[in-house]
């Protein structure tokens, strides 16, 4: 992933948040989307990009809120927001 803006610093962040991605990948991917993890900012804003039948759902708010949110909360109460870049 070489269009990924991370620095050093939060490498270790990182892996723990596609650690969280992984998790919920599979229920993304049986609805013909996906997600990657895009940025992680200075001031700890993680941005994240949907792919395929995820971009464009009615749905993708809760999963947003009630998925890719929690997981990534659950490994990273540091991070401040979650963004998705392509909404």
């Amino acid at each position: 992933m070489s269009d990924q803006i991370i620095s050093e610093d939060h490498n270790e962040l990182a892996e723990r948040i596609e650690g969280a991605l992984a998790q919920i990948r599979p229920y993304l991917e049986a609805d013909l989307g996906d997600i990657t993890l895009k940025e992680i900012t200075d001031d700890l804003i993680v941005r994240v990009e949907l792919h395929g039948s995820c971009a464009g759902c009615s749905l993708i708010d809760m999963t947003m809120k009630g998925g890719v949110e929690a997981v990534i909360r659950g490994v990273a109460p540091e991070v401040k927001a979650i963004e998705a870049i392509n909404l």
